[in-house]
C-alpha cells in the first residue's frame, strides 16, 4: 500500500460532519428526505438513489483506486451484474477468464443461456486464444488477476490495451488483492470491481460490492443504473465497510506475512501435491506479479495428495482454519473449491480451467503464523491415519 493510500484509507470520512463535528461520520439511516418546497429536492431524496453515508465510502473507494467515481452495491455479484447491465445487450459478447470465480462463471453462463448476452470463456494467459476471442469484437472484457482459485496472474496492461484496440471496455476484478496491492485503473483498465465483502471490509460481517470507473461519465451512468435496478448498498453496510477500510493496510501486511510463512511450510509438506501462489518463482505469473502488484497477496491454494477420505480427515482435523467460503477476513478460512466456491461450474468446466477435485483454497488471516502452521501440521498428520 502506498503512503498516500494508507492515509486515505485511515482517514476516510473523518471530520466530515459539519453539524456536530463527529470524527467518525454518522450513519444516515433515513430512507427518504424532505423537499424544501414544491419541486425542490435536496441533495438526497431517496436512499436507493443516494445516501450520505454511502457517499462517503464511495468517495473513499474512488480515491483508493484512483478513479473518477464509485458505486457501492449490495453484493459483489450485483457489482458485476451492474457492469454487464450497462455495457451489454442481447447479442453482445463478453470475454471472461475460463478460470474465474465460480459465481461469476455461473452468472455469465446463465445469462448467456437466456439470451441476455453472449459469453466466451478463454485462457487469458494464452495470447493466441485471447487474440482469437478479441477478434470477435467483444463489448466487454473481464480480467481476474490473480485468478480465483488458482492464483494465475495475467498481464493487465497488455489485455486492457488489446481490449481497447478491439473496441471493448475492460473491467478488472481486484478482489483478491484490494487497492492496497494493485490498482488496475493505473494499468489501463476502464473499470475495477470489488467484492467489498472480502479484504476491503475485512471482518466477515458485511456483504457488499463496488464498481470504480476511470471516467466521471461512466461513474454517473453506473450510478443511474444502480438506482434503476435497485442494487445500491445500505447505509449501515456503508458505515461498516468504511470502518473496515481504515485498517486495510495493516491487515493486508499481517496476512501477507502469514501467507509467506505458511507457503514455506507447505513447500516441505509431502502431502501437498501442487502449490499455487504468485510468490513462487516457478509460478508462471511470478514475474508479472512482481511487476504489476505491490505484494503477492494472502490467498493460496494447494492440491492434497490422496483420496476423498484423506481430504475429509484433513479438513475435519483443522481447528484454527474454518471450513467456509469467502475470504479476506481477519480469520483464516479454508474451502474445497469443487464443492464450495466453484460448485456452480460443471465438472468439465472445472477440468478445463485446471481446477482439481483435490484443490483446497486458503484465505490466510492475521492470527499468529506459528499457530496456523501448527494447526496445518496436526491436520496433515491426522489425514494419513487409518
Amino acid at each position: 500500500m502506498t503512503r498516500k493510500q494508507a492515509t486515505i484509507a485511515v482517514r476516510s470520512g473523518l471530520n466530515d460532519d459539519e453539524q456536530y463535528g463527529c470524527v467518525v461520520p454518522p450513519i444516515h439511516l433515513s430512507s427518504t428526505y424532505n423537499f424544501t418546497d414544491y419541486n425542490q429536492p435536496r441533495a438526497h431524496d431517496y436512499s436507493r438513489r443516494g445516501n450520505p453515508t454511502r457517499d462517503v465510502v464511495q468517495r473513499a473507494l474512488a480515491e483508493l483506486e484512483g478513479g473518477a467515481g464509485a458505486v457501492m452495491t449490495n453484493t459483489g455479484m450485483s457489482a458485476i451484474h451492474l457492469v454487464c447491465t450497462l455495457f451489454l445487450k442481447p447479442g453482445d459478447l463478453l470475454v471472461a477468464p475460463h478460470d474465474c470465480y465460480g459465481g461469476s462463471y455461473r452468472l455469465f453462463d446463465s445469462q448467456s443461456k437466456r439470451g441476455a448476452y453472449r459469453v466466451k470463456f478463454v485462457d487469458q494467459g494464452d495470447a493466441e486464444a485471447l487474440q482469437a476471442a478479441l477478434a470477435q469484437k467483444p463489448k466487454l472484457v473481464l480480467v481476474e488477476s490473480p485468478s480465483n482459485p488458482l492464483l494465475r496472474v495475467v498481464d493487465i496492461a497488455a489485455i486492457c490495451a488489446a481490449a481497447r484496440a478491439a473496441g471493448a471496455v475492460s473491467v478488472v476484478d481486484n478482489t483478491f488483492l484490494s487497492p492496497a496491492l494493485q490498482n488496475p485503473l493505473a494499468l489501463g483498465a476502464d473499470l475495477v470491481l470489488h467484492s467489498c465483502t472480502k479484504y476491503l471490509n475485512g471482518h466477515s460481517d458485511v456483504v457488499a460490492g463496488a464498481v470504480i470507473a476511470k471516467e466521471a461519465g461512466t461513474a454517473t451512468e453506473l450510478a443511474w443504473w444502480a438506482n434503476n435496478i435497485g442494487v445500491t448498498g445500505s447505509a449501515f453496510d456503508s458505515y461498516l465497510l468504511l470502518r473496515g477500510m481504515r485498517t486495510l493496510g495493516p491487515r493486508m501486511a499481517a496476512a501477507q506475512r502469514n501467507a509467506l510463512a505458511i507457503i514455506d511450510y507447505l513447500k516441505q509438506q509431502p502431502l501437498v501435491k501442487k502449490l499455487y501462489h504468485p510468490s513462487l518463482p516457478e509460478n508462471p505469473g511470478h514475474q508479472l506479479a512482481a511487476r504489476q502488484q505491490r505484494g503477492f497477496g494472502a490467498m493460496l491454494s494447494f492440491e492434497l495428495d490422496g483420496d476423498e477420505a484423506r481430504l475429509r480427515r484433513f479438513l475435519k482435523a483443522l481447528e484454527l482454519f474454518t471450513l467456509a467460503e469467502s475470504l479476506g477476513g481477519v480469520e483464516s478460512l479454508i474451502s474445497h473449491t469443487a464443492t464450495m466456491t466453484h460448485a456452480g461450474m460443471s465438472a468439465e468446466a472445472r477440468a478445463e480451467a485446471g481446477i482439481s477435485d483435490a484443490l483446497l483454497r486458503i484465505s490466510v488471516g492475521i492470527e499468529d503464523h506459528e499457530d496456523l502452521i501448527a494447526d496445518l501440521d496436526q491436520a496433515f498428520r491426522a489425514a494419513v491415519e487409518d
